[in-house]
């Protein structure tokens, strides 16, 4: 039991976050562990959380707690994850379990440091780097990214924007406000959830304005990809490029679910 949860594992102990996507990558390589169970189920936990059990046997994290979450519903999406696995475990069709693990085994005991690294994409988000050409993408990004800007300027993160991938200085002040916002989402769980997305989305203001109910998760994902999707519409779409993107957005929507778990 240890031996496979120490695959599924996302980042080194004691280490921020990594990229799920290079996790996964990383995962693939390694010799996928044979099913030795027959059902994967949810159970109550010492401490009130809701465990995932296979056949009736608590699973725990190689730190050997229990993998427990706060919410029911949540549970029981790790536990179908653990269910659906076939003769082999796949650790790349197991992003909620992954995650539940690295925030419990990892981020809880590196919150600040976890914290930092999401705070410093703040300084170099993807919202703040706009086209100069063509006139229709740069419209486009206006028209998408704006409304988010504005929002954030409204909590007190009044962002300066620049031309290109030239690196601009963002304002202390806005840093702060930016931070003090991030401050709301303190468990363990929220920041591996929302440290995915942000990685995913390259916006830590996207990432936060999904938490904060200020868009829908497939406005904030395709807000993320404003740029790509208007080069496909020009010139076509890339298969392997949208593999990739394809398997990023279930690492998302994993993310996305552990966050509207602490909304029930």
């Amino acid at each position: 039991m240890r031996d496979i949860l120490s695959d599924l594992d996302l980042g080194e102990k004691g280490d921020k976050l990594s990229d799920p996507v290079r996790e996964t990558q990383i995962g693939l390589q390694k010799q996928l562990p044979k099913r030795f169970y027959k059902e994967a189920a949810v159970v109550d936990g010492d401490e009130g959380e809701f465990v995932v059990a296979l056949d009736g046997k608590p699973l725990r994290t190689p730190s050997r707690k229990p993998l427990g979450v706060h919410d029911r519903h949540l549970a029981e999406a790790v536990a179908a994850e653990w269910q659906a696995q076939k003769e082999k475990i796949d650790p790349a069709t197991m992003p909620l379990t992954r995650m539940v693990n690295t925030a419990l085994d990892g981020v809880a005991t590196a919150q600040e440091e976890v914290f930092e690294d999401i705070l410093r994409y703040a300084g170099s988000d993807l919202l703040c780097y706009r086209a100069d050409a063509p006139e229709s993408l740069v419209s486009r990004e206006s028209e998408v990214w704006d409304p988010y800007l504005d929002w954030v300027a409204n909590m007190g993160a009044r962002l300066v924007l620049s031309e290109g991938i030239v690196h601009v200085e963002q304002p202390p002040e806005a840093i702060r406000a930016v931070a003090a916002l991030l401050r709301r989402y303190a468990t363990p769980l929220q920041l591996t959830a929302l440290h995915a997305i942000t990685t995913l989305t390259g916006s830590l203001i996207l990432a936060l304005a999904l938490a904060e109910g200020q868009g829908e998760p497939s406005e904030i994902w395709d807000a993320a990809h404003v740029d790509e999707d208007f080069n496909v519409a020009q010139w076509g779409e890339d298969h392997e490029a949208a593999e990739r993107r394809a398997k990023r957005r279930i690492e998302f929507d994993a993310a996305v679910l552990i966050m509207s778990s602490f909304k029930r």
